[in-house]
């Protein structure tokens, strides 16, 4: 056997042995976690930079829809009052401007229904957000109006791209009501509120096409999904899946009702779980669930770091057979501006893709990630993901998480391929020296505002190098994976494998 592959040369401490017998039976393997993206809010997706960030995502995905805040908020100019018989005045210029550029880019929205038009909203305490561009979170003055509104902007829609097209989309009613994304002075009150205009909204979009999909609550912390799902049963609102949210981050007692001790590797995997039996248990047992907003925590800059590829891994692993779809929060920080403009390309932003169309090292988590096959086969390892290609070929992912702030050691995966005629391994790295850009931008003095020159060292160094070709000796391998580093591997006949 040839001598590890290792991603530094730090001696390894720690060891573990992955068996791997591919006369096992697989079962299917969906890859949820990249057919849906977040990003900023609506009126963003008209820039330039933007839209090329799209396009280099979809190079490393199978992205499909892409979803952002604020189709109606005042930077779309959707809103242009009523007319003497009270009828809405609607103005649908940036609205097909956004949809049109989506769908050129080949990505379908996923369209969230929200803000409150600023002449639409009631006017109570909280009404007005926060961030950078203030949306307006108060719900309707005038229900039959918020009725209108998703009536005529749906139609709208299937009548510039028709029925076939939009039937592909989804509509999702709001954004994380529970929270301060909608006025109120408390949970119930909100809730009353939302339910509301969910049913309005939900009716409103049938009322266009039967075949169009909607849903909700969109809710942070993974909250309300037993009272929405019975609310829509008693009220025979109109329902095609269910929505939530979750961070690594968020609070147990807001999650599980309980101030639980959870780290954030496992947060994410918990809420999953309790959500999937929530909707098993419910009167609507087989609805789809979508989460649509996640990511690897906001608390330390661990969105800028190799981190969330193991992080990313673990979490795939555990969610696999309890979602539709999970939608990572966001794929790039070009013009992301809920708390202002950011000051530099790292700044702790949520995006795969940095300002100045810089890929991160997440984005090349991401891109190792999509290496998997369409078939999971069992493994004997809690830090691996076995998978098979329709072609055949055998792909491995392990990894070495280390819990953010913290030290980590090495791991020496001590891998045994059985029943399978495999003569190469195409090893695949992303870690602090493989496909992060961060020690280039260290190197070059940490620039606020960086050049272009600079901007183009940066894309060259967040490039992953050509995987390792090693060849099996007895279908054995070793590869040492530094701390958070995730490694993907390639198990194939001969040649180095595409990707």
């Amino acid at each position: 056997m040839e001598k590890p592959v290792s991603t530094s040369q730090v001696i390894d401490r720690r060891k573990e042995e992955v068996y791997i017998d591919t006369n096992n039976a697989g079962k299917p393997f969906p890859h949820f976690w990249e057919k849906t993206f977040g990003s900023c809010h609506a009126s963003i997706t008209l820039a330039e930079d933007w839209r090329k960030d799209v396009d280099t995502l979809s190079k490393i995905v199978d992205v499909e829809h892409i979803r952002f805040h604020g189709i109606f908020d005042k930077e779309t100019g959707i809103y242009a009052g009523e007319d003497d018989n009270g009828r809405l005045i609607l103005n649908f210029t940036r609205i097909d401007q956004i949809y049109d550029g989506l769908l050129a880019h080949g990505v379908r929205p996923f369209v969230e229904l929200s803000f409150m038009p600023a002449g639409m909203a009631d006017d109570i305490e909280g009404s007005v957000h926060p961030f950078k561009y203030h949306p307006i979170v108060a719900p309707p003055k005038d229900p039959t109006k918020w009725f209108e509104l998703i009536q005529r902007f749906t139609g709208h829609l299937v009548d510039r791209y028709g029925i076939d097209e939009v039937s592909k989309w989804y509509f999702e009613v709001w954004n994380e009501p529970n929270i301060d994304f909608l006025a109120g002075d408390s949970n119930e009150s909100k809730q009353r509120a939302y339910f509301m205009m969910y049913d309005l909204a939900a009716h409103a979009v049938k009322n266009v096409d039967a075949r169009l999909r909607v849903g909700g609550p969109a809710t942070a912390m993974a909250a309300w999904i037993p009272d929405f799902i019975a609310h829509c049963v008693q009220k025979k609102s109109p329902v095609d899946f269910v929505s939530t949210h979750i961070y690594p981050n968020d609070w147990p007692i807001y999650v599980f009702g309980k101030d639980l001790d959870i780290s954030q590797k496992d947060m994410v995997a918990l809420a999953v779980k309790k959500v999937h039996d929530e909707v098993k248990a419910s009167g609507m047992p087989d609805l789809p669930i979508f989460w649509t907003e996640f990511n690897a925590g906001f608390d330390g800059g661990q969105t800028d770091l190799p981190y969330v590829g193991p992080w990313l891994a673990n979490t795939i692993a555990r969610c696999d057979g309890l979602v539709t779809q999970m939608a990572y929060w966001t794929f790039t920080d070009n013009f992301f501006e809920e708390g202002g403009v950011f000051p530099r390309p790292f700044y702790n932003g949520f995006g795969l893709i940095a300002t100045g169309s810089i890929p991160k090292a997440p984005f090349n988590a991401f891109k190792l990630l999509n290496l998997l096959g369409e078939q999971r086969l069992p493994v004997n390892s809690e830090n691996a993901i076995l998978t098979k290609r329709d072609d055949g070929t055998i792909v491995l992912a392990v990894w070495n998480y280390v819990a953010p702030k913290q030290n980590g050691e090495p791991i020496t995966f001590d891998i045994t391929l059985n029943n399978n005629s495999a003569g190469l391994a195409c090893v695949h790295v992303v870690d602090a020296k493989h496909g992060n850009p961060l020690g280039a931008w260290d190197d070059m003095g940490r620039p606020d505002f960086p050049t272009p020159s600079q901007q183009q060292l940066l894309r060259r160094a967040a490039q992953l190098p050509p995987a390792s070709v090693i060849t099996l000796t007895d279908g054995k391998l070793s590869v040492v994976a530094e701390p958070d580093a995730l490694v993907v591997i390639q198990f194939i006949e001969s040649g180095p494998a595409a990707g």
